[in-house]
C-alpha cells in the first residue's frame, strides 16, 4: 500500500473561481485550478508541447487550454487533444476550507519498501 503524502497549500479562497495557481512543491511545479463549481484539479504545470504554464490557461469543460499554443489537457485524467501528449495529475481536495493535495512519493524522493 502506497502512504499518502499530504501537503496543505493552504486556503481554498487564495484562487479564484474559474482560474489556477502554480504551487512548488519539493521543486515541481504543480498547476491547481479551482473550476466556477467550485471543483479542485491538480495537474503538472508544464506542457509536454512548449513547457507552457499550465497555471496561466483558461479552463472551462474539464479542461485547461494552454496559454502559449492552445494544446488542451483533461483535468481529471491528463489526456491532452494531441496525439501522445499527456500531463500527470495528482489527487486534491478541500478540507475545511483548505487545499489538500496527496504527493507521490517518487516526487519526494520517498522510496516505497
Amino acid at each position: 500500500m502506497r502512504t499518502p503524502y499530504l501537503v496543505n497549500l493552504g486556503k481554498v479562497g487564495d484562487i479564484p473561481l474559474g482560474q489556477g495557481i502554480c504551487y512548488i512543491v519539493k521543486g515541481t511545479e504543480i498547476a491547481v485550478f479551482r473550476s466556477r463549481e467550485k471543483k479542485l484539479f491538480a495537474v503538472e504545470n508544464k506542457c509536454p508541447h512548449r513547457q507552457g504554464p499550465l497555471s496561466e490557461g483558461v479552463i472551462g469543460s474539464g479542461k485547461v487550454i494552454c496559454p502559449l499554443h492552445g494544446h488542451k489537457f483533461d483535468l481529471t485524467t491528463g489526456q491532452g487533444t494531441e496525439k501522445g501528449e499527456c500531463v500527470r495529475t495528482f489527487e486534491i481536495w478541500e478540507e475545511r476550507g483548505e487545499i489538500v493535495l496527496n504527493i507521490p512519493g517518487d516526487l519526494l524522493n520517498i522510496k516505497e519498501e
